[in-house]
């Protein structure tokens, strides 16, 4: 087993791996040559069989199920789907955020500002992303909430854009904080901190977390 499996393996068995990917990492390749590490890349060298089920943005940290045979990828893959498997962040936002509250507006990708996506009330798809305060805190004198998020769907860029929309950019996100709230943190502060799903050989619930590195 090579060094970067051993340090980033939570859990394995004949049917898939939990990995905590570590952030600035693509979990797939991206399309020129430059962009060719990625986390699926990694593992398929040291196990040959890692099929993808889902991702996670470059930026952001935290738990990611990759499947060892096919039918743990259809099984598993389709709870993700129908949304069946609970899945968790926490973030650190811009500003003091109190309580919690519901977020229901869809996200859409921006083509004329590629990478961005954006909101867009009349779009087809909806997003919706739960959010709860957890910890009022401060980074160099400037106010940031530690917030847990839990999304409902699963849109490209959608608790990064939700939080900019509610007025409460992710500090270190490069792509949608103001260039004040980015120097906060050398790294986007989204972590993907819980997971649940069912086994697809056994039928029990499995859960899994990943201890937040900020």
């Amino acid at each position: 087993m090579s060094n970067f499996l051993t340090e980033h393996l939570i859990h394995r068995d004949d049917a898939f791996m939990l990995i905590h990917k570590p952030a600035g990492l693509l979990t797939v390749p991206g399309r020129t040559p430059d962009l060719q590490d990625c986390l699926i890349n990694r593992l398929l060298d040291c196990e040959p069989r890692t099929l993808l089920i889902h991702r996670l943005d470059r930026d952001t940290s935290g738990l990611l199920v990759f499947a060892l045979n096919k039918a743990a990828q259809t099984h598993i893959s389709r709870q993700f789907q129908q949304r069946q498997t609970d899945k968790t962040y926490q973030a650190l936002v811009a500003g003091q955020l109190q309580g919690e509250g519901t977020i229901d507006i869809p996200v859409v990708y921006d083509p004329t500002r590629p990478p961005l996506h954006q909101v867009d009330v009349d779009a087809a798809k909806p997003a919706l992303t739960h959010w709860k305060s957890l910890e009022q805190l401060s980074v160099n004198s400037y106010p940031v909430t530690r917030v847990e998020l839990t999304p409902i769907t699963g849109r490209s860029h959608q608790l990064r854009v939700h939080m900019q929309y509610l007025g409460h950019p992710i500090i270190g996100d490069t792509l949608y904080a103001t260039p004040e709230q980015q120097l906060l943190s050398s790294r986007l502060c989204l972590h993907a901190q819980q997971l649940s799903f069912e086994h697809p050989m056994t039928a029990q619930r499995m859960d899994f977390t990943c201890e937040v590195p900020f």
